[in-house]
Formats: structure tokens, sequence, C-alpha cells
């Protein structure tokens, strides 16, 4: 299993996926400049509206197409029983435990001194502050990291319990079948919602649709669809990956302008809105991994800083809110009108940002992924 795992993981970076990641942190991290600038109603604002949000929509698909590789490959080529799932396991909470225990402690602390509630903070030692339930004010940016530990959890055990119950006579097919009988069931948690919910307003939905575990797991099991399709039909993915970019654009531009235009605002028409509105965004960024996976190398001047911002990613993602910008705009005064003074803190808070998450990825995230590697 190890061989499994190192030749086709670490051996060589993708950049068009480091490229993606790098993008999706980007946008997040920009997105929550929404704190900084002074509020509006122009494009700007918009857009950095819509950056915060779509950022955690790429991770989350990326994420899902990376974890359906490896646990594809260990499906098809071991016994897969317990051992094989907790080994899955034990690999991904190398890589996103460490650093999320760490932050949240320092976020702990942070609340204690500066005097914020921390309200329910033993949830968050177990992901349940946004299970089924609206997230809570804490630590916000942690619910996404629920959605993903749940879908690495939720994935291997849905195929080891299945895998006893009903006769495999095609591992692959089965796979396939589990995957997409898993993307129907949170769809439907959302016709679930639908059904129960009053909710039509759209803060309301970014609250306790868009940031709730059992709603949103589907948009990691479709980056894991793309996995399986990756590999069962290589040739029609790198044949038609421009077509699928072209898609995917068109995908966005339905979604984000021409939605609007028809006047299908959450209040008109709530049923598209909570139950096929977060899938679609996420096949539109599914469409753009064909292309994206086959970019293996660039000789371009920004290769470097790319990769760069892909391999602190997720360093970046956990400290640049609730640590950075928290105690930034804690402790630093500027006027928000003045041009100039929320420029100079924007650039204080990237500068901070890059600096503190590189050194939180090179001397503790690094460390344990190579201790992970070997065990």
């Amino acid at each position: 299993m190890n061989k499994i795992i190192s030749s086709n993981t670490i051996a060589h970076r993708i950049f068009g996926l480091d490229l993606m990641r790098a993008t999706a942190i980007l946008m997040v991290v920009v997105g929550h400049c929404l704190w900084i600038v002074p509020k509006g109603e122009g494009l700007l604002f918009q857009l950095l509206e819509l950056f915060g949000f779509l950022g955690v929509e790429v991770f989350f698909v990326l994420s899902g197409f990376l974890i359906g590789k490896i646990l594809y490959q260990l499906y098809l080529t071991s016994d897969f029983n317990l051992a094989t799932v907790f080994f899955f396991l034990k690999r991904r909470w190398y890589r996103t435990l460490p650093n999320y225990f760490l932050v949240l402690v320092l976020n702990l602390i942070l609340a204690s001194v500066i005097g914020y509630a921390a309200l329910s903070w033993w949830q968050y030692f177990f992901f349940l502050q946004n299970f089924n339930t609206t997230m809570l004010p804490f630590f916000p940016e942690s619910w996404s990291l629920s959605v993903e530990e749940f879908a690495y959890i939720v994935l291997p055990f849905f195929l080891l319990v299945l895998g006893r119950l009903v006769a495999v006579k095609n591992r692959s097919r089965f796979f396939l079948g589990a995957v997409l009988t898993l993307i129907l069931v949170f769809i439907g948690t959302k016709l679930y919602y639908h059904a129960t919910t009053q909710n039509t307003t759209l803060a309301q939905w970014n609250l306790s649709l868009k940031a709730v575990v059992i709603y949103r797991l589907d948009s990691i099991f479709i980056g894991v669809l793309c996995s399986w399709i990756y590999f069962n039909f290589m040739t029609l993915w790198r044949k038609y990956k421009m077509m699928f970019v072209v898609v995917g654009v068109l995908l966005f531009f339905f979604q984000f302008f021409v939605l609007g235009s028809l006047g299908w605002v959450i209040e008109a028409k709530p049923l598209w809105w909570h139950v096929f509105y977060l899938p679609l965004l996420s096949v539109a960024v599914a469409c753009f991994l064909p292309y994206l996976s086959e970019w293996k190398g660039s000789n371009l001047f920004w290769e470097k800083p790319i990769v760069f911002l892909s391999k602190v990613s997720y360093s970046m993602y956990l400290l640049h809110y609730s640590v950075i910008l928290l105690l930034m705009k804690q402790y630093l005064s500027y006027d928000v009108q003045d041009v100039f003074e929320v420029s100079l803190f924007v650039i204080g808070y990237f500068t901070i940002t890059l600096v503190l998450s590189y050194l939180l990825y090179r001397f503790y995230e690094l460390p344990m992924m190579n201790l992970r590697d070997k065990n």
C-alpha cells in the first residue's frame, strides 16, 4: 500500500492542480478582504463576496479528485479491509489534523486573551461545530474542514460496509455505484432541507445550508467521481479537455450572471438554490479538472510562486482569518475611507499571512507529512 501511495501522489507535482489550489487559496484570502475594505454595493465588493465562496468550492472538488485517485487505487489493488481503511485515514489525518489542532488551540488562546466567546469549543475537536446545524461564529473558516474530514470517513467506510452486504463482481463499477449513491444521498439531504425549512434569504442559506456538513458532502464526492472517470476514460478525458473547459465557463456564466437576469433569486426559486445550485457549481469546477490535471509542468516565470502558494495553501487557510486578520483588526487602526491606509493594511495582511504560513508549513506541517511517509 505504501508503494501505491508514494508512486502516485508525491513523486511528481502536476502544475495544473497546483494552479487550481493556489487560485483557490488566493480567492479565499482575497475574499476575506471584505473585513478590511469599506462595505458597498459596487463591483469590487461583489467580486470579493464571490471569491471567498468560490475558492472553498474549488478546494472541495479538488480534494475529492485527489483522495478519490488514492482510494480508488487502494480499492482495486488491495483486500480493502478495515486495515486498508485505517491506512488511508492515517495518511489523511497526518496531513490535516496536526495543523488543524494546532491552529484550533491557538484560536482558543486568542479567544481567552481578547475576550470573545468560543461557544461549544469542544465540538471543534470532533468537527461537529457545523455537522447538522448552523455554523458557530468561533473559528468560522473551519466549517469546510469538517466537510472534508467527514468525507474522508464516509466514503471508505461506505465502501467497506456495502461490500459486506452486496456481492462485488466488478470493483471498478462497484466503486462508481457507491460514489453515485453517496452523491444522490447528499443531494437528498438538500431536498429534506428544502422540505423542512422556510429559509428564503441568501444570508440564512449561507449559514444553514452552504456551511453544514450533511448538506455538502456531495461536493467532495463529485470530485471523487471525476477521479473514477480519469482512470476509466483517460482517452476521452484528454481528448475533450478543452470542451470541458468551455462547458465549465458556460456553467459559471449561467450560475453567476444568467440566474440574476432571469430573476432566479432565492426568494423566487428556493428549490433551485436549496437543491441544485451547489451541485451544479461543483460540476462547473470539475469541468476544469481534465485540462488542469494534464498540465504537467510550466516554464513560465510564475511557476515557482504558484507551486509555493499551493504548498502553503493549507497553512494559509487556517491562519489568514481568525488568527492574522482578527489580530490585525483588533490592534491596528486605519481609516477605512483612506485608500492609502486601506492599501497599506491589505499589503501588511498578505505579507504577514505568507510569512507565517510558510513558517507553519516549513517547520510543522512538512515534518508531520515526512513522519507520515516514514510510518
